[in-house]
């Protein structure tokens, strides 16, 4: 159940964002920026976090779920630190995913020859 509930969670995300490309003149790098403020701003309100203990990882993987994650690291450090972790929080929670986005996007510019259209 656990495993049907995480599809039918992301699928959704990405149904959106699929009908928001083909219905409107958005360009993706648009919809994906307002994905990431949209996770931002459902989780400030608190409703982001319920849907994660619903949906899983349908619901963090997505890029709403980058948002969730920053937000997440924001309130985190703001705790810790006071105000200085409005700064620092965010990096932090995504850290790791951002290096290894790097990483992969390194080694795939290292492994693959562009070619100029």
């Amino acid at each position: 159940m656990e495993y049907l509930k995480a599809f039918l969670c992301g699928g959704a995300l990405c149904l959106i964002g699929q009908i928001v490309i083909d219905k409107t003149k958005l360009t993706p790098a648009r919809l994906l920026t307002a994905y990431v403020v949209s996770g931002v701003a459902l989780t400030a309100v608190g409703l982001y976090p319920k849907l994660v203990e619903w949906c899983g990882a349908g619901a963090t993987v997505p890029l709403t779920g980058f948002g969730y994650t920053l937000a997440k690291g924001v309130a985190r450090a703001v705790a810790d630190k006071n105000w200085l972790g409005v700064f620092t929080g965010g990096l932090t929670a995504t850290a790791g995913g951002i290096a290894a986005a790097i990483c992969f996007a390194l080694c795939v510019a290292l492994l693959c020859k562009p070619k100029s259209k």
